[in-house]
Protein backbone atom coordinates (compact mmCIF):
# COMPACT_ATOMS: atom_id res chain seq x y z
CA UNK A 1 0.00 0.00 0.00
CA UNK A 2 1.30 3.31 -0.72
CA UNK A 3 1.55 6.45 1.58
CA UNK A 4 -0.72 8.90 -0.38
CA UNK A 5 0.41 11.52 2.65
CA UNK A 6 3.07 13.88 1.67
CA UNK A 7 4.99 15.73 4.40
CA UNK A 8 4.06 19.36 4.99
CA UNK A 9 7.29 21.58 4.75
CA UNK A 10 8.43 22.96 8.24
CA UNK A 11 8.04 27.00 6.55
CA UNK A 12 4.53 25.88 5.91
CA UNK A 13 3.61 24.48 8.91
CA UNK A 14 5.18 27.65 10.63
CA UNK A 15 3.09 30.19 8.89
CA UNK A 16 0.01 28.10 9.28
CA UNK A 17 0.92 28.32 13.09
CA UNK A 18 1.65 31.76 13.07
CA UNK A 19 -1.97 32.59 11.37
CA UNK A 20 -3.75 30.73 13.76
CA UNK A 21 -1.71 31.93 16.65
CA UNK A 22 -2.49 35.62 15.40
CA UNK A 23 -6.14 34.91 14.40
CA UNK A 24 -8.28 36.70 17.42
CA UNK A 25 -12.06 36.63 17.74
CA UNK A 26 -14.15 38.98 19.16
CA UNK A 27 -17.56 38.53 21.09
CA UNK A 28 -20.42 38.72 18.82
CA UNK A 29 -22.31 42.00 19.16
CA UNK A 30 -26.09 42.28 19.21
CA UNK A 31 -28.38 45.15 19.07
CA UNK A 32 -31.78 44.97 19.06
CA UNK A 33 -34.19 47.25 16.39
CA UNK A 34 -38.13 46.62 17.37
CA UNK A 35 -38.74 43.16 16.59
CA UNK A 36 -35.43 43.00 14.61
CA UNK A 37 -31.68 41.69 15.92
CA UNK A 38 -28.68 42.42 14.52
CA UNK A 39 -25.35 40.49 15.29
CA UNK A 40 -21.82 41.37 14.31
CA UNK A 41 -18.78 38.30 14.44
CA UNK A 42 -15.85 39.45 13.81
CA UNK A 43 -12.26 37.64 13.57
CA UNK A 44 -9.30 38.87 13.25
CA UNK A 45 -6.48 36.95 11.58
CA UNK A 46 -3.72 39.76 12.00
CA UNK A 47 -3.99 40.37 8.66
CA UNK A 48 -7.51 41.45 7.83
CA UNK A 49 -10.95 41.42 9.75
CA UNK A 50 -13.48 39.12 8.55
CA UNK A 51 -17.49 40.03 9.39
CA UNK A 52 -20.38 37.98 9.08
CA UNK A 53 -23.18 40.41 9.80
CA UNK A 54 -26.71 38.56 10.47
CA UNK A 55 -30.47 40.33 11.26
CA UNK A 56 -32.99 37.92 12.42
CA UNK A 57 -36.74 38.51 13.52
CA UNK A 58 -38.96 35.37 15.05
CA UNK A 59 -42.34 34.77 14.01
CA UNK A 60 -44.81 31.49 15.00
CA UNK A 61 -46.35 29.96 12.53
CA UNK A 62 -50.12 29.32 11.81
CA UNK A 63 -49.48 25.83 13.59
CA UNK A 64 -48.25 27.88 16.36
CA UNK A 65 -44.71 26.34 15.20
CA UNK A 66 -41.78 28.83 15.78
CA UNK A 67 -39.69 30.37 13.25
CA UNK A 68 -37.24 32.67 12.16
CA UNK A 69 -36.19 34.98 9.28
CA UNK A 70 -32.88 35.72 8.68
CA UNK A 71 -30.73 38.30 6.13
CA UNK A 72 -27.11 37.18 6.30
CA UNK A 73 -23.52 38.50 4.91
CA UNK A 74 -20.45 38.60 5.40
CA UNK A 75 -17.74 41.81 4.52
CA UNK A 76 -15.87 38.72 2.27
CA UNK A 77 -19.04 37.84 0.38
CA UNK A 78 -20.24 40.26 -3.06
CA UNK A 79 -21.93 42.91 -1.72
CA UNK A 80 -25.25 45.34 -2.35
CA UNK A 81 -25.45 46.17 -5.30
CA UNK A 82 -24.10 43.21 -6.99
CA UNK A 83 -25.12 41.18 -4.42
CA UNK A 84 -27.53 41.13 -1.41
CA UNK A 85 -28.04 39.20 2.20
CA UNK A 86 -28.93 36.18 1.91
CA UNK A 87 -32.62 35.20 2.99
CA UNK A 88 -33.53 32.09 5.25
CA UNK A 89 -36.52 30.68 6.90
CA UNK A 90 -36.19 28.59 9.34
CA UNK A 91 -39.35 27.26 10.72
CA UNK A 92 -40.79 23.80 12.72
CA UNK A 93 -43.05 22.87 10.05
CA UNK A 94 -43.24 19.85 8.34
CA UNK A 95 -46.30 20.59 6.08
CA UNK A 96 -44.40 22.99 3.98
CA UNK A 97 -43.02 21.55 0.39
CA UNK A 98 -39.58 20.27 0.57
CA UNK A 99 -36.69 19.97 -2.39
CA UNK A 100 -35.20 22.88 -4.75
CA UNK A 101 -36.98 25.94 -6.78
CA UNK A 102 -39.80 26.22 -4.16
CA UNK A 103 -42.09 28.52 -5.22
CA UNK A 104 -43.04 31.16 -2.53
CA UNK A 105 -44.64 34.51 -2.07
CA UNK A 106 -43.51 37.79 -0.21
CA UNK A 107 -46.79 40.18 0.26
CA UNK A 108 -47.66 42.94 2.17
CA UNK A 109 -50.48 45.43 0.88
CA UNK A 110 -49.33 46.87 -1.38
CA UNK A 111 -46.45 44.18 -3.05
CA UNK A 112 -46.63 41.04 -3.97
CA UNK A 113 -42.66 39.55 -4.32
CA UNK A 114 -42.37 36.18 -5.76
CA UNK A 115 -39.43 34.21 -4.91
CA UNK A 116 -37.57 30.68 -5.55
CA UNK A 117 -36.20 28.80 -2.14
CA UNK A 118 -34.51 25.43 -1.84
CA UNK A 119 -34.58 23.79 1.16
CA UNK A 120 -30.97 23.75 2.68
CA UNK A 121 -30.97 21.38 5.89
CA UNK A 122 -32.68 20.72 9.50
CA UNK A 123 -33.90 17.58 11.40
CA UNK A 124 -37.99 16.58 11.67
CA UNK A 125 -39.57 19.38 11.92
CA UNK A 126 -37.22 22.39 12.47
CA UNK A 127 -36.38 22.90 9.03
CA UNK A 128 -34.51 25.86 7.05
CA UNK A 129 -34.57 27.28 3.32
CA UNK A 130 -32.44 29.37 1.43
CA UNK A 131 -33.97 32.07 -1.03
CA UNK A 132 -32.60 31.72 -4.12
CA UNK A 133 -30.47 35.16 -4.58
CA UNK A 134 -30.95 36.98 -7.66
CA UNK A 135 -29.84 40.15 -7.35
CA UNK A 136 -33.37 42.14 -9.03
CA UNK A 137 -35.75 39.49 -6.47
CA UNK A 138 -33.58 40.52 -3.30
CA UNK A 139 -33.74 43.97 -3.90
CA UNK A 140 -37.67 43.67 -4.66
CA UNK A 141 -37.71 41.60 -1.26
CA UNK A 142 -35.79 44.18 0.80
CA UNK A 143 -37.91 47.56 -0.32
CA UNK A 144 -40.74 45.82 0.34
CA UNK A 145 -39.82 45.00 3.96
CA UNK A 146 -38.96 48.25 4.69
CA UNK A 147 -42.23 49.75 3.52
CA UNK A 148 -44.46 46.86 5.13
CA UNK A 149 -45.58 46.62 8.74
CA UNK A 150 -46.63 42.94 8.19
CA UNK A 151 -44.96 40.55 5.48
CA UNK A 152 -47.43 37.67 4.69
CA UNK A 153 -44.78 34.30 2.78
CA UNK A 154 -46.41 31.48 1.44
CA UNK A 155 -44.60 28.30 -0.35
CA UNK A 156 -46.98 27.07 -2.98
CA UNK A 157 -49.97 27.55 -1.63
CA UNK A 158 -49.11 26.71 2.20
CA UNK A 159 -49.04 29.48 4.75
CA UNK A 160 -45.49 29.95 6.18
CA UNK A 161 -46.25 33.24 8.17
CA UNK A 162 -47.18 36.41 8.69
CA UNK A 163 -44.09 37.82 9.93
CA UNK A 164 -43.79 41.79 11.77
CA UNK A 165 -41.13 44.18 10.10
CA UNK A 166 -41.22 46.86 12.83
CA UNK A 167 -37.48 47.85 13.22
CA UNK A 168 -36.31 46.12 9.47
CA UNK A 169 -35.12 49.62 8.25
CA UNK A 170 -32.86 50.43 11.57
CA UNK A 171 -31.61 46.85 11.26
CA UNK A 172 -30.56 46.76 7.66
CA UNK A 173 -28.77 49.75 8.04
CA UNK A 174 -27.01 48.28 10.72
CA UNK A 175 -26.08 45.09 8.41
CA UNK A 176 -24.72 47.81 5.89
CA UNK A 177 -22.63 49.87 8.71
CA UNK A 178 -21.23 46.88 10.18
CA UNK A 179 -20.41 44.95 6.95
CA UNK A 180 -19.49 47.69 4.91
CA UNK A 181 -21.96 48.19 2.13
CA UNK A 182 -24.41 51.10 1.14
CA UNK A 183 -27.97 50.84 1.93
CA UNK A 184 -29.67 53.67 0.18
CA UNK A 185 -30.82 51.45 -2.48
CA UNK A 186 -33.20 49.61 -0.04
CA UNK A 187 -33.34 52.21 2.97
CA UNK A 188 -32.75 56.02 1.75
Amino acid sequence: MRNLLRPVPLAAMTILACLCANASRADPKTQTFGRWSVTIDEISTGQDVLKTCAASTAFVDPQGGPGTLTLSISNSDVLPPNGYPAVMLTVDNKNLPKGDGIAATFNDVNNKVPAKFRESGGAGSHRQWMMDNNPKTSLALLRTMRNAPTLDVVFGKEPVASIAMDGFTKAYRSLGASCGFPTRDVTP
